[in-house]
């Protein structure tokens, strides 16, 4: 698995990968947190302000083929 986190990429196993991806879902609380396409994954910290913002990006990911991992928190700002 192929990690890309600020530019940087990491290789690692499927457990390391989920514990990492555990700790980005408690970063961002109302937005999207990763992408995954096949042996890809890219971790973002992409914040919305709202429902409608967040349904649009997710959207955008989805149509380019990516498996998107998001928070639709009720604490947003």
């Amino acid at each position: 698995m192929q990690v890309i986190i600020q530019n940087r990429i990491y290789k690692m196993n499927r457990k390391e990968y989920e514990g990492l991806l555990k700790i980005a879902k408690e970063q961002v609380p109302y937005g999207v947190y990763g992408i995954e396409k096949d042996h890809y994954t890219e971790l973002r910290n992409d914040r919305c302000k709202s429902a409608t913002q967040l349904k649009n990006l997710i959207r955008q990911f989805k149509m380019q083929g990516f498996r998107v991992f998001s928070n639709k928190g009720v604490n947003h700002e």
